[in-house]
Parts: structure tokens; C-alpha cells; sequence
């Protein structure tokens, strides 16, 4: 009866799923490749640490449009590159390239973790050794004392 119940509640909660509509098929095949092939070196803007060929969001299906109407336009792949790069600037480029303004992109991480390490360095070198601590002969006695009477307790 509970293996009845289990499979209706899961027949009725999977049909209530949305189902997502499929996605055109391609006009022309070969167009459709040049398009996912320029989207996977352009950067999702909203989505940031996606391509725009993986991105779902509704502004990467407009670039991805957009590059598509000016392919069918006869545009070359660097001319559609330098237009999105003029709009959108570099960080619309998945593998931005080397120069000036893009310096603290390349090797911030490493100067990140290049400071850590000096930190980190820096916080062992200075740190003192442990001094050893002489008991007293009163001290002494008073731990005889106390380790002697916790021997005791446990008997």
C-alpha cells in the first residue's frame, strides 16, 4: 500500500514538472556550427563564468542571435569579435588577451597567494619559541597532591 502511495505521489509530482520546449533545428547546419564555435570564446555577460554557447540567460540568446544575424551579414569571425569587444569591452572575451589593463587580471591570483605566503612566512619567522616553564618546589607538590587524589577518586 505505501509502495502504491510512493509511485502515484511521484507520477503526479513529475507531471506537474514544466516540460522545456525543444530548440529549432538549424536552417543551415554549417552556420549554426561557426556560431556555437565564435559563442564558446565570448563570455556570457550576465552569467559571467560561463561561455555564451553554455549560458541560458536571456542576453546570451540575444548575443548568440546577434551573432548569428551578422554571420548570415557576411561578417567575418574577428570582425564580430572587435564589434562585441568595442560594445561590451574585453571582458566579453572568454581567454581575455595580455596587455596593459588586463596585467592585474593575469597575475592577480598569483599575487594573492605570493602575499599570503609571505604572511604566512612572516608569522612563523617572528613567533617565539616556547620557553620552558620551572615548577616551583611548592608547585611541585601541590601537582603530587592533585595527581595523587584523582589516583585515588578512580579506584
Amino acid at each position: 500500500m505505501l509502495r502504491l502511495l510512493a509511485l502515484l505521489l511521484l507520477a503526479f509530482a513529475t507531471a506537474a514538472a514544466p516540460a522545456k520546449d525543444a530548440a529549432p533545428a538549424a536552417q543551415d547546419p554549417v552556420l549554426e556550427k561557426r556560431v556555437m564555435a565564435l559563442a564558446e570564446e565570448l563570455r556570457c555577460l550576465v552569467c559571467q563564468n560561463q561561455t555564451l554557447a553554455d549560458s541560458n540567460a536571456p542576453l546570451a540568446e540575444d548575443l548568440r542571435n546577434q551573432v548569428r544575424e551578422k554571420m548570415r551579414r557576411g561578417a567575418s569571425d574577428s570582425e564580430i569579435v572587435d564589434y562585441m569587444v568595442a560594445r561590451y569591452g574585453d571582458f566579453v572575451l572568454y581567454r581575455p588577451p595580455f596587455k596593459l589593463t588586463t596585467v592585474l587580471l593575469w597575475f592577480g591570483p598569483l599575487l594573492l597567494l605570493a602575499a599570503g605566503f609571505i604572511v604566512l612566512l612572516r608569522r612563523v619567522l617572528r613567533r617565539r619559541p616556547a620557553q620552558d616553564l620551572e615548577l616551583t618546589a611548592s608547585e611541585r607538590k601541590r601537582a603530587a597532591e592533585l595527581l595523587a587524589g584523582n589516583e585515588a577518586e578512580r579506584r
